[in-house]
């Protein structure tokens, strides 16, 4: 039974290299976008502005964003508060493919990530009850940065309408991961 425990330390104390991770790995693409942002524009539901959020948590795990977006008054609806969440996490391999998105209106979205050179890619998977979504980050020059969000018809799951389209300015950095 000594030799039991004492392999089971061995392994234990060899193994640990193999399970952790670098929690900086695999967020290059997301680390312009870092920090608290501010922005305006407009869509469906009307003219807006708003801030966000995107912060490191969990020792640099998982990336929060949070935002908050005040839709202003029509003449046919008053003005509104829309406020989210979003969860950013990494797959097995340390590579940020995935977010869960939820907000004050009880939506809950899943979504794949993909990247290109200055996008980033959140789409949802398509779903014969339901629409499918595609939110966009662009990279713009001097700490710009343009989000768009898109919806596809279930009949129709590649065909992305814009519903929501806005710029935005880098007003507070967070230059680098936690250690």
């Amino acid at each position: 039974m000594r030799n039991f425990f004492i392999t089971l330390i061995f392994a234990l104390v060899f193994a640990q290299p193999i399970f952790a991770q670098d929690v900086n790995k695999g967020w290059e693409k997301w680390q312009y976008m870092l920090g608290e942002w501010k922005g305006e524009g407009s869509g469906q539901p009307g003219e807006g502005s708003g801030m966000f959020t995107l912060k490191p948590k969990l020792e640099g795990n998982i990336l929060e964003r949070k935002g908050r977006t005040v839709i202003a008054a029509t003449a046919s609806k008053p003005a509104s508060v829309h406020e989210d969440v979003m969860i950013i996490y990494k797959n097995r391999e340390g590579n940020p493919v995935k977010a869960i998105y939820f907000d004050n209106e009880s939506h809950v979205i899943n979504y794949d990530i993909t990247y290109t050179d200055n996008k980033i890619f959140l789409t949802s998977e398509a779903n014969p009850a339901m629409p499918r979504f595609r939110l966009t980050y662009e990279k713009l020059e001097e700490k710009g940065l343009n989000i768009r969000f898109e919806m596809a018809m279930p009949n129709a799951p590649d065909d992305f309408k814009m519903y929501i389209e806005g710029k935005n300015k880098k007003v507070k950095e967070i230059s680098e991961m936690p250690k």
